[in-house]
């Protein structure tokens, strides 16, 4: 058990003084119901400041924009009770769906619009004309919850996301290392090889975990949020350190198993770890200033090896040998190696001083891809779908049953099933937001009928709900408690029904309360037999959208770079990586090679890219490979397709044959990516004798 530290308890401090000051503040403007600005509080609440605030402008459009789809449809289908639940349904789905194809905190505006109709509307079926009244008022008891909780952040101690991200990439950069090592010691000796696929889909993963702390980061009121330029970067060269590490050791254990190392790459690739190891240059230019970081990665060195790949680097002449197509390829991959670490280090610093990039990266292409993101679609729909239906079960049992408060039901039910529509599998996590509404109903009992008829003032008021608050929001501190902290206080808060007087009727009470469970006990079975899926499942669909991506790129659609290919499918192995660590090995392994598909996406793009510039023979060798290998990945079930082996050497002929230029250059490497990233076990395209002894030595 962590105990909670000083910042938690900042935190929650802080957290309940937004709250109290929302619901003084609704009771002082005689707000309705003034106990939904205590709870919109705790809803919008973050640790980081910035992560509150990135949330309260959104919130605060998506909650207008609910409030007046429920003011024009109410009214006109009031009448047609069967009408209005499908309308509010089909709102509330068609929300959530455009807000599960967005992964910033943008996606809470539509999210809230959804379900914030479903939240006025129902409960003003009963009194239609007062509809407008209400959607205002509880626009801005909202509001009101939203801009108290922002201003705590922002003033009281506010918790900037720099260190932390600071502190994970130092993590990751340490683990990225020790993966590095491991990586290029098994190329040159595989019986020292271990399992890294699980090493590599965590670092995926962690990297991609970084995305809510830039955000956060970028919406800070602190000053550090200058740095947020940096993040965007940094973010993709994290995810761009794996597939070009890999096919570096790929390069190297072929020609090590061909004894076609050079002695002089050997030594090269000995100076490059003990460069990638230096953690002394990790810390340079984090000093104050505007030019901070932008010294950082030691460029004299970098430049120093970079002079050394071009030294080893072959010209690739009319006829080139296997072993020396992979030597180029290799040469290129370091090169791409050592920008990368350069770079990662100058944004580091600019990270750790609060500073915005000024100096171009070396790893230039990166900046074109730094904004893209996978967009689930299949998954927005079925959990759109899910929504509507728990919604229409939970209005059906409504309107059959005549229950007075059963509007809470529905609304209730769209709000649980919204918040976790992005799992795999909702229902657990809906179950335990039941949970802590049971819990928070438990509370608010013992309040209502116990404690509040002993407060006589707001200030007695703000007393006696301090250790339940102060308690939810401690909870709200640590990721495994946050959802039953943030739902206690909610629910509570809401079934409290704060008001300017007490009214403790205990049958309204209990009947909300049992509406509320049920419509998310409803939303939690609706949602377990047609929406949930297994990790597993999704793994495996994530993987084959990456390879309808390849096939795409192959027959020359969808990204027209190499690296926004890369870019799109490395978001989508960081999101398999966090599903794969829950299944057993064996399903583990059943994926395959992920970095390897990536490989073979950026070659495929580049050989389509360099294409155009080919003429005669070396073009049409060329379009039969990219023709055979979109239909091989159609169809991809990891048998080998002789065919395209074949083209591929074809191709590699053909290219070779050509008139020099850098697009000839460019082809014969990416199609000798191709061959090594489909066909790895291949004999070699031409081979070349072994090195001379005295050469592998020297």
């Amino acid at each position: 058990m962590i105990l909670p530290g000083w910042r938690d308890w900042a935190f929650a401090l802080k957290t309940y003084a937004a709250a109290m000051l929302a619901l003084f503040l609704a009771l002082w403007i005689d707000l309705p119901r003034p106990y939904w600005a205590l709870g919109t509080v705790y809803i919008t609440s973050q640790v980081l400041s910035g992560a509150t605030r990135a949330k309260a402008v959104y919130r605060v459009c998506g909650t207008a924009l609910g409030a007046a789809v429920s003011v024009v449809l109410v009214p006109n289908l009031v009448n047609e009770p069967i009408l209005l639940s499908l309308a509010v349904a089909l709102w509330v789905a068609l929300c959530l769906y455009v807000s599960l194809l967005d992964r910033t905190p943008a996606s809470y505006l539509p999210m809230l619009a959804g379900y914030t109709a479903a939240l006025i509307g129902f409960p003003a079926v009963d009194d239609p004309g007062a509809i407008f009244d209400t959607a205002v008022a509880r626009a801005e008891e909202i509001s009101l919850g939203i801009v108290c909780a922002s201003l705590a952040a922002t003033l009281i101690l506010p918790q900037s996301a720099a260190p932390l991200i600071v502190a994970r990439l130092d993590h990751w950069s340490a683990e990225a290392r020790a993966w590095i090592r491991s990586a290029l010691a098994a190329a040159r000796a595989p019986e020292a090889a271990g399992p890294s696929q699980g090493r590599r889909l965590r670092l995926a993963s962690d990297a991609l975990g970084l995305d809510a702390l830039g955000l956060a980061l970028r919406n800070e009121a602190s000053g550090a949020e200058r740095a947020a330029e940096a993040f965007a970067p940094l973010r993709q060269h994290m995810l761009m350190v794996l597939p070009i590490v890999a096919a570096v050791a790929d390069r190297v254990a072929a020609l090590e198993q061909a004894g076609a190392l050079p002695a002089r790459v050997r030594a090269f690739l000995s100076d490059l770890a003990v460069w990638l190891n230096d953690e002394t240059e990790d810390g340079a230019g984090d000093g104050a200033g505007d030019g901070a970081g932008d010294g950082a990665g030691d460029p004299d060195r970098a430049a120093r090896l970079r002079g050394r790949i071009d030294g080893f680097e072959p010209a690739l002449g009319r006829a080139p040998d296997w072993n020396t197509l992979l030597l180029a390829s290799l040469a290129v991959r370091l090169r791409d190696v050592v920008d990368l670490r350069q770079d990662l280090r100058a944004l580091r610093g600019h990270l750790a001083a609060g500073t915005a990039p000024r100096a171009p990266l070396a790893f230039a292409y990166t900046a074109r891809v730094r904004s893209i993101r996978h967009r689930d679609h299949g998954l927005a729909a079925f959990s759109a779908f899910g929504v509507f239906v728990g919604l229409l079960v939970c209005c059906a049992i409504w309107i059959a049953t005549g229950w007075p408060d059963g509007s809470a039901a529905p609304m209730m039910g769209a709000v649980a099933c919204c918040l976790f529509a992005a799992q795999d599998d909702p229902a657990p996590q809906i179950l335990s937001f039941t949970n802590s509404a049971i819990v928070g109903a438990l509370g608010a009992a013992l309040y209502l009928f116990a404690v509040l008829p002993l407060a006589t003032s707001f200030e007695m008021l703000a007393l006696a709900l301090a250790p339940a608050l102060i308690l939810c929001g401690l909870m709200m501190t640590q990721p495994r408690t946050t959802p039953m902290g943030m739902g206690a206080a909610l629910n509570g808060a809401t079934l409290l029904a704060l008001q300017n007087g007490y009214s403790g009727d205990f049958a309204p009470f209990a009947n909300g309360v049992i509406a509320s469970v049920v419509g998310m006990w409803v939303g939690a079975v609706v949602t377990r037999l047609i929406r949930s899926v297994g990790a597993g499942r999704s793994a495996r669909r994530l993987v084959r959208i990456n390879r309808q991506s390849l096939a795409a790129a192959a027959a020359g659609r969808g990204a027209g770079h190499g690296l926004e290919l890369a870019a799109l499918m490395l978001d989508r192995v960081g999101l398999i990586a966090p599903r794969l660590a829950s299944l057993p090995a064996d399903m583990s392994a059943s994926v395959g090679d992920l970095l390897a598909d990536v490989r073979v996406g950026i070659n495929l793009v580049e050989v389509r890219r360099v294409r155009r510039r080919l003429t005669g023979p070396a073009r049409s060798a060329v379009d039969r490979v990219l023709a055979l290998a979109a239909r091989q990945l159609r169809g991809r079930i990891g048998r080998p397709d002789s065919a395209l082996l074949a083209a591929l050497d074809d191709g590699l002929d053909a290219v070779a044959g050509a008139a020099p230029s850098p697009e000839r250059r460019a082809a014969l490497i990416g199609l000798t990516g191709l061959r090594r990233g489909l066909f790895p076990d291949a004999p070699a395209y031409r081979a070349a004798p072994a090195l001379p002894d005295r050469e592998m030595a020297a």
